[in-house]
């Protein structure tokens, strides 16, 4: 079943916020960029007391500024999507609410700050980080190749797991309570840390056994760390070569289609004519 709008300005306005592959999306996403990193700044600045006291009114104001930008853009995807619902549902139609939600909330309840401190609520602004990933196209190559990677993955970690168990198994053995190995799971955290080459250093063995053992545990890390990078970047090389858009799909609202595709491989829906640099 074809997806239809239901107007002309609909599917314009859906175009360019949703297809970032116009000049007008493009344009649109560029700018959508900047102000979420402003955002941002606004939000660490505003962490800061000193700087917080000094300027608050301007803070306020810019916090404002973007949270009615962000609204507008909010509303906008509703009312361009051929499925409200399903945008607002999504994993990014979520993300767009919670950029916005915090402000409001403060406005609209200041009894909130007798249930919980206020900056925590405000921090949720620190979820508009996650909007940059609908603007790079890059991070949807990405995400497809770790998607794929997933099972080698896991089996590795799986594997990885099974090694840190058995050896911290033994330094508990090894090193044992005196040593401050009291429990296998202490055992098991000193020897993720040992592994990942993190190596907090406030458990270390003290017996010859069980510095050897740690030295196995941090020579094993070098070639640990490597591996899921190797298979990550195998499964990019070996991605389809077939041209990378930012195409989405009106119906279930994922990305990484290709631009000659005619029905969405997600959902099955069948896809609207692709916009390329109108």
């Amino acid at each position: 079943m074809h997806t239809t709008f239901r107007s002309h300005w609909q599917e314009r306005i859906y175009t360019v916020i949703f297809e970032a592959d116009t000049r007008a999306g493009k344009a649109f996403d560029v700018g959508l960029i900047v102000f979420i990193l402003g955002s941002l700044a606004v939000v660490v600045l505003d962490s800061v007391s000193t700087i917080a006291d000094a300027h608050h009114e301007a803070l306020m104001l810019a916090e404002w500024a973007f949270t009615l930008a962000f609204t507008l853009e909010y509303v906008l995807r509703l009312y361009s999507a051929p499925h409200p619902w399903a945008y607002a549902r999504s994993f990014f139609g979520v993300i767009d609410l919670l950029a916005i939600l915090p402000t409001y909330l403060a406005l609209l309840m200041p009894e909130v700050h007798s249930l919980i401190d206020v900056r925590i609520l405000r921090l949720l602004r620190m979820f508009r980080v996650l909007k940059l990933t609908q603007y790079v196209a890059e991070y949807t190559q990405l995400r497809n190749a770790i998607s794929a990677s997933r099972r080698k993955i896991m089996v590795f970690l799986a594997s990885i797991s099974m090694v840190i168990m058995i050896i911290a198994t033994l330094m508990y053995v090894i090193a044992g309570p005196e040593n401050g190995y009291t429990s296998i799971p202490v055992a098991v955290y000193w020897a993720i840390t040992t592994m990942t080459t993190v190596g907090f250093g406030d458990i270390t063995p003290h017996t010859d056994l069980g510095r050897a053992l740690a030295s196995l545990m941090m020579l094993m890390g070098w070639g640990v760390l490597a591996v899921p990078t190797g298979i990550v970047t195998a499964e990019m090389v070996h991605q389809p070569g077939q041209q990378l858009t930012t195409r989405t799909c009106p119906a279930c609202l994922r990305e990484g289609l290709g631009a000659d595709d005619r029905f969405c491989r997600f959902c099955g829906e069948e896809l609207p004519r692709y916009h390329h640099h109108d």
